[in-house]
């Protein structure tokens, strides 16, 4: 695990040259994540003066780019605030949502209703323009100096800018919404990257992990031969033990969407300079496949987790339970606080990597001939990304840069074990992250290949089925370092604590937070670390963000029986005292064929006596679940 201190540029504004445009605002919000989307909305409401300064042409970050709004919400109970009610709505033309209908939505709904959103708050968005420097004084950044560099037209960034200094914003906060922490680096404040080891934080699944998938292939360029060298896509082991630190971070990937229809389909091409020789590893993976799965079924299973990968919401995801799956392992610690040239050269290897992954499963004959004619017929599909190619416009950065606050989320918030009183939203899932790298060992006198760093404690609900509180702490840098920068997506947090933490809903919640905490600073003019908590607190209570969870009070589980008074604050999200099928849709996920059981007159709404009737029902019948099942 690395930890990082950035050096501060700290320009005078006259050396910009006179073609910068100058912009100043109460607050400043860096990227149209959807966290920073709520937080500019948020400090809007409060009659804030905003801006938002976005990278690339688009906004939506990963819900604009396959994630789905509510597929890494376990616990909508948990929820609060503006998030609630997006999350089951987005895509959807304003429709209630449940998980299951939100999986067959398509990326640019949700990137035209956050437009819509934006469009309807008045918030103005500069596009295509990333931070280069900021000017700091007193503890405090005066301005931040960002340079036109649009994205190509495959939706990439590019390795150097159009324009250099051509927008200055000056601004009383500002607010890092970042996948990739870029303004929080740029302003000084220090970081880290990287795994923790077990001693820092004592986190029993901290550090360096045993290798996984184990498949009895060789590495070497010529099998048998170490001098030979390695074949591309593996590494030597570092040599660190169980538990150790290191700079390696879980993997990124497209979630791209993929057709066979020849109106739609746009070709996955060979990348320039394609060799099959890079993919010999995969070949040999392969081999080993076909040689020890008997069943077609099983073998295409796995072939499919090769190419296209894992198909998780309507699109593809990659497959951590197999050796090789559709993106370049070892690589995404040079993107996490690399700088941008380096970014670049990490995102279109990603494409260049599953592009020629395409061409060798097309056509290697270790590959069946039959699975090589099924992935001939895959291209991406057109109507998802139109303006790019087929090529989701955001790659999945599951962890970059992450902020050394003033307090450090770990594994033992996930487990429930701490104790915060300056929340600002919930959490609920489990500790996920997936493979960092790929390695060679020799086991027993064999020679492997494995994976490692992949892990999913707890599944979806986490490991105690209880959402745990983000602190405010967590989202704000030391006061020694910066006085008005907030961080709610790269907020301070272990590898570990921000597996589970990392997900869109609980990015979008601190963001909302985050632009309350802004307005809150502005007010009271004083440092974002000096804002009065309780009255804080209490404005986020105001808008209905959820800051406690009482597991005597609170929903645990989906077992758990509610009154009619709790299962409306649950779910009557237009708050006329009844809940209707949509409402329950949204706030019972994996529960949507209950309703109609409970729905005695069939008018599709339920109300206080239907439900008290269904609540006696269940404590006179331990096995209520199988009869109303029958």
């Amino acid at each position: 695990m690395k930890k990082c201190i950035v050096t501060v540029a700290f320009v005078a504004l006259s050396f910009l040259g006179a073609r910068a445009e100058e912009i100043k605002k109460d607050v400043c919000v860096y990227c149209a994540t959807p966290s920073g989307i709520l937080a500019a909305i948020a400090a809007k409401k409060k009659g804030r003066s905003v801006v938002i300064v976005e990278p690339s042409r688009w906004v939506g970050g990963m819900l604009g780019a396959g994630l789905k709004p509510l597929q890494d919400c376990p616990n909508y109970a948990s929820t609060g605030g503006m998030t609630r009610k997006l999350i089951a709505t987005l895509g959807g033309d304003g429709k209630l949502l449940s998980n299951s209908d939100s999986r067959a939505l398509n990326p640019l709904t949700i990137r035209e209703d956050f437009q819509k959103l934006l469009d309807e708050h008045g918030i103005e968005v500069v596009f295509e323009h990333r931070v280069s420097e900021t000017e700091k004084s007193d503890g405090k950044i005066q301005a931040a100096t960002f340079d036109l560099a649009p994205f190509d037209e495959l939706g990439c960034p590019p390795a150097a800018p159009t324009e250099v200094g051509d927008l200055v914003v000056s601004a009383r906060v500002f607010i890092d919404a970042s996948y990739e922490g870029d303004l929080m680096a740029k302003a000084g404040v220090s970081f880290r990257v990287g795994r923790e080891a077990e001693s820092e934080y004592g986190e029993e699944l901290a550090g360096v992990r045993e290798p996984m998938e184990l498949a009895p292939i060789d590495p070497f360029v010529e099998p048998g031969n170490p001098e030979s060298g390695l074949l591309d896509w593996v590494e030597n082991d570092h040599g660190k033990p169980i538990g150790a630190a290191d700079g390696y971070t879980q993997a990124y990937n497209y979630r791209y969407y993929t057709t066979k229809d020849p109106e739609y389909r746009v070709p996955l091409t060979p990348p320039n300079e394609y060799d099959p020789a890079e993919f010999e590893l995969v070949g040999r993976y392969v081999e080993h496949l076909t040689s020890s799965i008997e069943n077609k079924d099983e073998l295409r299973k796995n072939l499919v987790g090769i190419f296209p990968g894992w198909k998780n919401s309507g699109e593809w995801n990659y497959q951590r339970d197999t050796l090789f799956s559709m993106s370049p392992l070892g690589i995404s610690q040079k993107y996490a606080a690399g700088d941008y040239e380096e970014k670049a050269e990490v995102w279109k290897e990603h494409q260049d990597y599953l592009r020629g992954l395409h061409s060798f499963m097309s056509n290697d004959s270790r590959v069946p001939e039959w699975y090589r004619k099924e992935v001939e017929q895959i291209g991406l599909d057109g109507r998802v990304h139109p303006d790019t190619g087929g090529w989701p416009n955001q790659l999945y950065i599951r962890v970059s840069r992450r902020l050394e606050g003033r307090y450090t989320i770990t594994a033992h918030d996930v487990y429930n074990r701490t104790e915060i009183d300056d929340p600002v939203g919930l959490a609920q899932y489990g500790i996920d992250t997936y493979p960092a790298r790929r390695i060679w060992i020799k086991k027993d006198g064999q020679i492997y290949v494995g994976i490692e760093g992949k892990m999913f404690i707890g599944g979806g609900k986490g490991p105690t089925n209880v959402p745990y509180p983000i602190p405010y702490r967590a989202i704000t840098p030391k006061k020694e370092e910066c006085t008005n920068l907030i961080v709610p997506v790269c907020f301070s947090a272990s590898h570990l604590g921000y597996a589970s933490a990392r997900m869109e809903p609980v990015f979008m919640i601190c963001g909302e937070s985050a632009g309350i905490a802004a307005s809150h600073a502005i007010s009271e003019e004083c440092a974002v670390q000096d804002i009065k908590m309780d009255d804080y607190l209490t404005s986020l209570q105001s808008v209905g963000q959820k800051l406690n969870w009482d597991p005597e009070v609170d929903e645990s589980s989906a077992k758990s029986g509610l009154n009619f008074g709790r299962l409306l604050s649950e779910c009557d999200m237009d708050k006329n005292g009844s809940v209707s099928k949509e409402e329950w849709d949204a706030g019972k996920q994996g529960w949507e064929w209950l309703f109609k059981k409970i729905d005695e007159n069939g008018d599709g709404v339920l109300n206080e006596k239907e439900y008290s009737s269904f609540q006696t029902y269940k404590k006179k019948n331990s096995d209520w679940l199988a009869q109303l099942k029958k």
